[in-house]
C-alpha cells in the first residue's frame, strides 16, 4: 500500500480512522512492512509484504488461498490472450469503461483477474480477499497507483461506510458461512447513488435440478474433499485431470452430452465455451475442478432468494437474473446519482 491509501481504510471493528505507526519500511514510495493503528479503539493491524492484514492468514478460505497461489495468472486475459475476464466484468457490471475519479471496491479478489479489468477503468480500486490469495493479486496488480490490495473479512470490511461509487463481488457469496449476511454487509460501503454488482451459484429446485444432483458427482465427493488439506487435494486433482484429459477430449465429441459427461466425471470442460488454447483449457480444468471440490462452504441460491436480498437491502433499479456464474444481480443504493 501507499501512504495516500490510508484515507480508503477504516478499522473493521469500530470504523475509526487508521494511521501509520512510526518505523514503517518503505520501498519506492510503498509501505512494505509496518503497522496500522486505529485512532479510536487503538487496535493494531500489520502491513506485511505491502498488504495491510485485518484477518489471520489461516481461516476457512485457506483452500482458495492455495488455489490462487497455484493459479495466479491462469484466468488473466493478459496471460491467455482471450478477453474472457474483460467480457464478463463489463457485461456483468454494465458499468462504463472510463470511471476516472470514482472509487471502486472489489470484495473477494482472488488472484486478481477482475482487478486487472477494474484498474483499467481508471477508478481507484480497493481489492479485498479473506485468503492469502491477496499475495497473487498484489503480485499482478499491487504496483499500480490506483490499486490497493488488502486482506479482510466480508462481514467486517476494513473500508469506510458511505464511500464507494461502485462495488462488485463475484464468485464469493456462495462460499461464505452465511451468504445473506455477507450480501447485507456490502451496500453500506456505497455512497448514496452508488452501484452494486454481485453473483452467486444458482440452486435448481425443479425436478430437473433434483435429477442433476442425483447424477452430480460433485455432491457425492465434496463431503470428503472439502475436509482434505488443500495441498493433498490439489495433488489428487492435478494427477486425475491430467490423466483423464485425453479421455475427456474424446468424450467431449459426443453430441449434446459430451461436456455434461465430463463435468460429471469431475473434469471442468470449457471446450466450446471459451476460445482458449489447449494448454489453457487444461489449466482451467485443473483449477475449476479443484475449485468445486475444495471450498468448505458451498451454498447456491434461488432467483427469488437473491431478489429478496436486494429488497431487504433497500436497493433500487434492481436486476436479478440468470447469468454468469449462475445468478447475477445489480442494484443502486438510494440517493443522488453518481453517474455510470
Amino acid at each position: 500500500m501507499r501512504p495516500e491509501h490510508l484515507e480508503l481504510l477504516a478499522c473493521p471493528e469500530c470504523r475509526g480512522d487508521l494511521q501509520l505507526s512510526p518505523g514503517a519500511a518503505m520501498v519506492e514510495g510503498r509501505i512494505e512492512r509496518g503497522e496500522l493503528a486505529c485512532v479510536r479503539c487503538a487496535r493494531r493491524y500489520p502491513i506485511q509484504r505491502f498488504i495491510p492484514r485485518f484477518v489471520p492468514s489461516e481461516n476457512y478460505a485457506a483452500g482458495f488461498g492455495f488455489e490462487w497461489l497455484q493459479h495466479a495468472r491462469t484466468q488473466y486475459d493478459s496471460y491467455t490472450g482471450v478477453p474472457v475476464s474483460e467480457k464478463r466484468f463489463f457485461e456483468e457490471t454494465r458499468w462504463p469503461r472510463d470511471l476516472r475519479g470514482e472509487r471502486m471496491l472489489e470484495v473477494g479478489c482472488g488472484s486478481g483477474r477482475f482487478t486487472e479489468q477494474a484498474a483499467r477503468t481508471g477508478a481507484m480500486v480497493v481489492s479485498i480477499d479473506y485468503s492469502v490469495a491477496v499475495e497473487a493479486c498484489h503480485a499482478s496488480n499491487g504496483r499500480l497507483p490506483n490499486v490497493l490490495v488488502a486482506q479482510g473479512d466480508i462481514y467486517r470490511l476494513p473500508v469506510r461506510f458511505d464511500f464507494f461509487d461502485k462495488l462488485y463481488c463475484f464468485g464469493v457469496l456462495q462460499h461464505t458461512p452465511q451468504p445473506e449476511q455477507a450480501f447485507m454487509a456490502l451496500p453500506r460501503h456505497l455512497k448514496p447513488g452508488g452501484r452494486l454488482a454481485v453473483d452467486v451459484y444458482k440452486r435448481n429446485d425443479s425436478l430437473r435440478g433434483h435429477i442433476g444432483k442425483l447424477f452430480g458427482t460433485k455432491y457425492f465427493v465434496r463431503p470428503l474433499t472439502r475436509r482434505m488439506a488443500p495441498e493433498r487435494l490439489y495433488r489428487w486433482v492435478n494427477a486425475y485431470v491430467r490423466g483423464m484429459w485425453p479421455v475427456a477430449r474424446v468424450i467431449h465429441r459426443i453430441p449434446r452430452l459430451g461436456r455434461w459427461l465430463n463435468w460429471r466425471l469431475l473434469i471442468a470442460d470449457y471446450r466450446g465455451v471459451y476460445p482458449l488454447k489447449e494448454e489453457h483449457l487444461l489449466e482451467w480444468a485443473i483449477l475449476d475442478t479443484f475449485d468445486m471440490l475444495s471450498p468448505r462452504y458451498d451454498y447456491p441460491q434461488t432467483l427469488e432468494t437473491v431478489r429478496q436480498w436486494f429488497a431487504r437491502a433497500g436497493l433500487e433499479e434492481v436486476e436479478v437474473h440468470y447469468g454468469y456464474n449462475g445468478i447475477e444481480g445489480r442494484g443502486r443504493r438510494p440517493g443522488p446519482s453518481v453517474g455510470g
